[in-house]
């Protein structure tokens, strides 16, 4: 053979092995931990940008054994592709699969030091996520395991903080739809829950996304997400697809929110880039469309099918009183502590992040929870402006969880309607007096009660009511107050905290939400210092001793005594009004 020929073979022979190395591996054989060795060259598929895998190339330093658990060991490699060194292992190339001699031997999902002069990575043996897929499916379809706030989760930092060192890899968790100051506002609320999100990230379903074909079967180094909510709202976990076996899916190699099985959507995503950083490098990416569910959460990765529908709660932000605003709508994943939080967040979009909000004066928010089986529950809350909203927006989640979680039945709600109106006026009010024609009145004689106000900017005006004094009032001390709803509620025993112990069904639970007294406006109420018993919501005053007895005895959770104030009478009066007030006079009832 001349030296043209030899030369030509081999060319022709290089661009072969070259294609093969540059062919996205598919149904590849397993290669078992113990065939794993030192030295060993290897491969990681992940994408840098776009749709399309790619791989780069690392050398196995050892095995470190027991790491994750007894049985449970971690591959260390180095990564020596030039691109990779630079900026170590990425946020979202987590379950990016590892391939030595062409088998597929684990997927990359732990991070190993940071600043580090020579980047490593851990990989979980593919053996192990395997595991994963063979795990039973949650009953129900819901998703009731409640996730550690971050400090448990872990660990707080400082000597002997292994997490510093080596901790699984973190999600791109990405919001899209939301304006940055917004984001910010509700970064608290996502770290409680342990969601390192960055507001740079993106969704398809807004108006200016391009019409995209139907997605393409995934194969092992895809780019996936875990879709935490969808729609004009998302916000997803992007990590990378590590094994497929037909509609099949393992990915990310760690723990997403160790939820263990649970139904969370399963969306296609592209990467736009990958910022570089000594901390932690992330991908920045778009989520595109559902494409099935996951329902495994787990030490060793997440696993789910393709084609499945993990079930989801609509929620909508409306604005009535506005016909060129646009209603807000997306989907939530149906767990306790998830759903609020992202709920809110679609609402305060709305609020805080769009040329057309205005809300400078005031605004009104009622909550419309649409659950199965039972009349629509709401709630309102009015509000200053949008500073305001910013500052209560801590309050309003809590409130929101509370209405949306209950410990009696498991039940998530279809429909979360969140309307905005403006105020005409800036709604806050101060008060300059509060004024009681008597202090002592006898049964059947009429006491004015008056309060002198003023709106913001606004000249002073007053408001009186009149209360006759009924006959059953006869001989007793009392107090007249003028405070606000929630402050009432909680002088009252009724605090914004549902008793559960003395409750016994979620048709109760909806009861005592709906009992909440309104918290614009102010309560005019005579009050009597009593010892009341609790019978689950009903309360009996000044119940005989050796009946309380036999109640407590019988089930002290459900019957509890506590000194508080009966109200005898109530008035609400200028609602629409934000005050902060709590003003008490005496009122003697002779014989």
């Amino acid at each position: 053979m001349n030296r043209a020929k030899t030369i030509a073979l081999l060319c022709a022979l290089s661009v072969s092995v070259v294609s093969h190395l540059a062919a996205q591996p598919a149904n590849a054989i397993l290669l078992p931990l113990t065939d794993v060795q030192p030295g060993m060259k290897g491969e990681v598929w992940t994408v840098f940008k776009g749709r399309d895998a790619e791989p780069f190339a690392v050398t196995v330093t050892g095995i470190i054994r027991n790491a994750l658990g007894p049985g449970k060991s971690m591959i260390l490699c180095e990564l020596t592709d030039p691109r990779v060194q630079s900026m170590g292992a990425v946020a979202g190339m987590s379950g990016s699969p590892l391939y030595l001699d062409g088998r597929l031997a684990g997927v990359l999902s732990y991070q190993i030091q940071r600043f580090e002069t020579v980047r490593y990575a851990g990989f979980t043996p593919i053996n192990d996520m395997l595991e994963v897929s063979a795990l039973p499916p949650v009953k129900d379809g819901l998703t009731p395991t409640p996730i550690p706030i971050k400090g448990e989760r872990q660990g707080a930092r400082g000597a002997g903080d292994f997490s510093a060192q080596f901790s699984p890899m973190t999600p791109a968790f990405s919001l899209g739809g939301l304006a940055p100051d917004v984001a910010a506002a509700l970064e608290p609320q996502f770290t409680a829950l342990g969601l390192d999100v960055t507001a740079l990230g993106g969704n398809d379903s807004g108006s200016d996304a391009p019409a995209s074909a139907s997605p393409k079967a995934l194969r092992p180094g895809d780019v996936v997400a875990v879709a935490l909510a969808t729609g004009d709202i998302s916000l997803a976990g992007t990590g990378t697809v590590s094994h497929v076996d037909g509609n099949r899916i393992l990915a990310f190699g760690h723990p997403l929110l160790s939820l263990g099985a649970t139904e969370l959507p399963m969306a296609s995503a592209e990467v736009v880039a990958i910022l570089p950083s000594q901390l932690n490098s992330i991908k920045v990416t778009n989520t595109g469309g559902i494409i099935g569910a996951f329902s495994q959460d787990r030490l060793s990765g997440i696993y789910g099918e393709l084609g499945r529908k993990a079930p989801m709660v609509s929620v909508e932000v409306a604005f009535p009183a506005r016909s060129n605003r646009k209603s807000l709508q997306f989907e939530v994943v149906r767990h306790e502590q998830l759903l609020p939080a992202i709920a809110a967040t679609g609402l305060a979009q709305a609020i805080l992040g769009s040329n057309e909000s205005g809300f400078a004066r005031g605004f009104n928010v009622t909550t419309t929870v649409d659950f199965p089986g039972t009349a629509p529950v709401e709630m309102s809350q009015l509000y200053p402006g949008p500073q305001g909203f910013r500052q209560g927006l801590t309050e309003f989640v809590g409130n929101l969880s509370l209405w949306l979680f209950n410990p009696y039945a498991r039940v998530f709600p279809d429909h979360i309607r969140f309307s905005v109106e403006d105020t005409p006026e800036t709604p806050s009010g101060s008060v300059e007096q509060m004024l009681v024609s008597r202090t002592s009145a006898a049964p059947g004689e009429r006491v004015d009660l008056t309060v002198g106000w003023r709106g913001f900017q606004r000249e002073g005006e007053s408001e009186q009511v009149s209360l006759h004094i009924p006959r059953d009032w006869a001989g007793k001390e009392l107090e007249v107050i003028l405070t606000t709803g929630p402050a009432l509620d909680e002088l009252t025993g009724r605090p914004h905290a549902v008793p559960v112990a003395q409750l016994r069904s979620f048709e109760e639970y909806i009861s005592a939400l709906r009992s909440f007294r309104a918290s614009d406006g102010l309560y005019f109420a005579v009050i009597e210092k009593a010892r009341l018993m609790t019978d689950q919501r009903a309360t009996t005053q000044d119940m005989p001793g050796s009946l309380e007895r036999i109640a407590r005895s019988a089930d002290e959770a459900r019957f509890q005594r506590r000194d508080a104030f009966n109200p005898l009478w109530e008035q609400r009066v200028l609602p629409g009004r934000l005050f902060n007030i709590m003003v008490r006079r005496p009122l003697t009832i002779t014989d």
